[in-house]
């Protein structure tokens, strides 16, 4: 399926690795034009070279609210427009602490709002736009990561559906993806597989599939809500996760 994405212009945060790196690499696969941030430098640069002069990346964090309204407006200016946003990072504070707490409001859904009011000038200018956040399947499911993670990510799928609701009338689409346990190495399961097997064993054997995701079956899905074949799905949250979550979504 054509996604219609050639020279679309994205905006990604948090895009050298992991699922955000996925993201990336699928919407330049569609032939899209991308602008992402992350914290490390170097690993900027090294995705810059792996992917190529359609992939621009600059060093920001996303709690910075100056920082991400400059990037936004530069990111605009280098592309020449946004027509989508993918509000992708997160801070993984996962233990109940005020420092988790602080930080999953400041990163998750703070550094998703200053995103999406730095690019909405932009996104009304576009002729496809389009938000997709990256939410989780802890946003909808009680889990080990109920507290200040799953809490953020619940904020999230309110948050971006009070969008869709505001701005359908001017055409642009927003939506959710909730992905559910993805390894990919040097990631948090990955991590969790090093250091607590039993724990890596047990949350491996709830998804009856029998395996946790990769970050290109998310990417597929953010890339999918971000085009113009969806151009009518706006408000939804979309579940990747191998029917680990067992409620009924209406």
């Amino acid at each position: 399926m054509d996604l219609q994405l050639t020279d679309k212009r994205v905006l990604v945060t948090g895009g050298t690795r992991g699922i955000g790196r996925a993201i990336v690499e699928t919407f330049l696969a569609e032939g899209a034009t991308v602008a992402f941030c992350a914290r490390d430098a170097d690993e900027i640069k090294a995705t810059e070279s792996a992917l190529g002069p359609k992939a621009k990346g600059t060093v920001l964090d996303v709690g910075d609210a100056q920082g991400m309204a400059d990037w936004v407006a530069a990111a605009a200016e280098q592309l020449g427009g946004i027509d989508a946003v993918v509000s992708n990072v997160s801070a993984l504070a996962i233990p109940e602490s005020e420092e988790s707490w602080a930080a999953s409001v400041n990163i998750d859904l703070m550094g998703t709002v200053r995103l999406v009011n730095a690019a909405l000038p932009h996104l009304e200018a576009s002729s496809a736009p389009s938000i997709v956040a990256v939410s989780s399947v802890s946003g909808r499911e009680v889990d080990f990561a109920s507290g200040p993670y799953g809490t953020m990510k619940a904020a999230l799928i309110h948050y971006i559906s009070g969008l869709a609701f505001q701005l359908a009338g001017k055409g642009i689409r927003a939506n959710t993806v909730s992905p559910g346990n993805t390894f990919f190495p040097g990631g948090v399961w990955d991590q969790i597989q090093q250091g607590d097997p039993e724990f890596f064993a047990t949350a491996l054997a709830l998804n009856p599939t029998g395996r946790m995701g990769t970050p290109k079956e998310m990417a597929n899905a953010v890339a999918f809500l971000s085009s113009p074949v969806s151009s009518f799905t706006t408000g939804s949250n979309l579940l990747v996760d191998g029917a680990l979550s067992r409620g009924v979504q209406f």
